[in-house]
């Protein structure tokens, strides 16, 4: 059964610890767990049960249905905010409330749907950043809550993103014995 059983709420939110933009990995290794994310999100939610899917990751947190639906969401979000940074200098992008998107009806939906999603703009995505140069990573956006940011550091925090997510799926799973 159970391999591991989470010793705080923190451990539950943070299966990888929180975000640490100085232990990311290379620039390649994050643009690699970006290309590897669909098959993983995939193999995450494998064989499970509509009740299974509708199980939140912790107390209070989101089912994995939902959490599918915020990783096509938020991912999607990432690709347009790289591709205006790109193409604009220094654009000032859309925040969005993550937590009310989540209560939508399309994160309802069969995961497939955003299964697919994630798929497509994780192929577009890694394709883009594999052609970008340093000069591109260099470039900018300034977001409304975390201020000015680089497309290097925003390939950082998606690389976690993607980890982040796909473990409380599989955490999820072990403790459940699923």
């Amino acid at each position: 059964m159970s391999t591991h059983v989470p010793s705080s709420l923190d451990e539950l939110r943070y299966p990888v610890g929180r975000f640490d933009a100085n232990a990311a990995g290379s620039r390649q290794e994050q643009i690699e767990i970006l290309r590897q994310l669909p098959a993983r999100l995939k193999a995450a939610v494998d064989g499970l049960s509509e009740a299974q899917l509708d199980t939140p990751y912790r107390p209070e947190g989101w089912t994995v249905r939902q959490l599918v639906h915020h990783v096509a969401d938020s991912h999607a979000n990432s690709y347009i905010r790289v591709k205006l940074a790109l193409t604009e200098e220094t654009p000032t992008i859309n925040a969005y409330d993550e937590k009310v998107w989540a209560e939508l009806a399309d994160s309802r939906l069969p995961v497939a749907v955003s299964m697919e999603m994630v798929e497509a703009v994780h192929a577009r995505l890694a394709a883009l950043m594999e052609a970008m140069t340093e000069a591109d990573f260099a470039r900018q956006f300034r977001h409304p809550e975390r201020g000015t940011v680089t497309l290097g550091g925003n390939l950082a925090m998606y690389a976690w993103h993607s980890r982040h997510h796909v473990a409380h799926i599989t955490r999820l799973r072990e403790r459940m014995g699923w």
